[in-house]
């Protein structure tokens, strides 16, 4: 019998990597690529991951996934990089959510449109990946469950065309989703539940829905029903997810030429924010508020604690166009001016919060039910008193807004020694989604909470231990 390769032949492992790899290369004129798999950044992660990379660098591309590079080093010479460490990473495709325009041909809707997510590259499958990554600096934890731990993400996608109008993005975000909270049965002195609990007698309403699901410990679900997790089958609005998101923005990105589009954002307690969580009513992704015309008829362009707490003056806490402002060193609003010496450079105009205070707000709105306004069923008072509340526990001047001074991690408030609690640790928040985003004024996701603008979904995997995930030293070592 001749040798299987002289005869012509490749074993069954080579054959299926041969496979693979022809299947991923668009027929002509789109042109094949290179791969990236041993790679200083890529070569030690996990195989699903790895194969990922090496996937999305095999099709046409503008670049290759970005690579990581160390932003921490040794503090003996020669001063090395200290590799960053990869800790969970998300796999992104567009299976497990409802189809929408944006990732679907609908006969007679949009099929000789212009696409978003469907057909790039001759008909390749829209996909991603999300590295999670720790930078172990000097001084800071290396434990990513840590609040204070300072942490990169990596997102690469392939097949998302470029948007050219109306100042279009798209987005990524981490998504925590809302859990039942413990009880602790000694309320504050003005019957409200303590930060983070529950009093039995909420918890005794919640099991009583439903099933029997919102017991201390699951994912609350808002018919007390087992969990439902977005899904291919789901239908806005009468069939769709039953879980509470909170989700932390990434940033707004855009496609590059080939398709490919590339976004690098940092986690730490000074980005750890989310979204004014008042804004939901007014985005469409609330069943009936379209109907209602609530569309884009809140904004929060002009911070404050909602439509039920503070609303400020706009000429002291609007975008000033001058190098410095009315009040403090204002100028344009700077979210990223979070650090300074002298607490008057920092900025005072966050439109965010914290997310774990968005989690507090949420407890309020849907699981103490006994000890936050009992007897109120009207979502939208819930919200906005909930927001007006919690945002008053931390807001030390009564402005209704959480500046960088007030919601910094190592500053006191509301009883406690620090605002550690008032962050959501990175391994907490479970999925991943991309959305197409639109200039409409709001920081909240699009259609949110609902799935309507979702382009690409996946959910976390943990890696443990972590692994090496970077090459190099970053030059802009901050």
């Amino acid at each position: 019998m001749k040798n299987a390769i002289g005869a012509g032949m490749l074993p069954l492992t080579m054959l299926a990597l041969v496979t693979l790899a022809r299947a991923q290369q668009p027929p002509a004129p789109c042109h094949p690529n290179r791969t990236v798999r041993d790679r200083g950044d890529v070569r030690h992660l996990p195989g699903p991951l790895r194969d990922r990379l090496v996937q999305l660098a095999g099709r046409p591309h503008s670049q290759l996934p970005t690579q990581a590079y160390a932003e921490a080093h040794f503090d003996k010479p020669p001063f090395k990089p200290k590799p960053s460490q990869l800790f969970q990473y998300y796999l992104l495709d567009t299976t497990g959510f409802e189809p929408n325009p944006f990732t679907s041909l609908i006969p007679g809707v949009n099929d000789t449109a212009m696409l978003t997510a469907t057909g790039p590259d001759c008909g390749l499958p829209t996909i991603g990946s999300v590295r999670v990554v720790l930078e172990p600096k000097p001084g800071l934890p290396t434990d990513p469950n840590d609040v204070r731990a300072f942490i990169d993400i990596f997102t690469d996608v392939a097949g998302l065309f470029v948007i050219n109008n109306e100042s279009g993005w798209y987005e990524g975000w981490m998504i925590h989703d809302l859990t039942v909270a413990p009880v602790n049965d000694t309320p504050r002195p003005d019957g409200h539940a303590q930060f983070g609990t529950l009093l039995q007698t909420d918890a005794d309403a919640l099991t009583a829905m439903g099933t029997g699901n919102n017991m201390a410990g699951n994912i609350f679900t808002t018919d007390g029903k087992a969990v439902h997790f977005p899904r291919p089958g789901d239908h806005f609005p009468d069939t769709q997810t039953n879980v509470v998101p909170i989700q932390l923005s990434m940033g707004a990105w855009n496609t590059l030429q080939q398709s490919d589009g590339h976004a690098y954002w940092e986690f730490n307690y000074t980005t750890n924010w989310i979204h004014p969580l008042y804004e939901l009513p007014f985005t469409g992704g609330i069943p009936g508020t379209f109907e209602a015309g609530q569309v884009g008829a809140l904004q929060s362009i002009v911070p404050g604690s909602g439509p039920n707490g503070i609303k400020n003056d706009p000429v002291l806490y609007g975008d000033n166009p001058n190098n410095k402002g009315v009040v403090q060193a204002s100028g344009p609003r700077d979210p990223d001016k979070f650090d300074a010496d002298d607490d008057s450079q920092r900025e005072f105009r966050q439109r965010f919060i914290p997310s774990g205070l968005a989690n507090e707000i949420f407890l309020d709105v849907y699981e103490r039910l006994a000890s936050f306004e009992p007897g109120v069923g009207d979502f939208n008072r819930r919200l906005f008193d909930a927001y007006a509340a919690e945002v008053a526990r931390v807001d030390t001047n009564n402005d209704g807004v959480i500046s960088a001074a007030e919601g910094d991690v190592d500053t006191a408030s509301d009883g406690f020694a620090d605002n550690s609690r008032l962050f959501i640790p990175a391994t907490q928040f479970k999925r991943f989604a991309v959305t197409r985003e639109i200039n409409d004024g709001l920081l909240a996701p699009r259609f949110a909470p609902s799935q309507k603008a979702w382009v690409l979904s996946g959910t976390l995997v943990s890696v443990s231990p972590s692994v090496p995930a970077s090459q190099g030293e970053d030059s802009d070592d901050r």
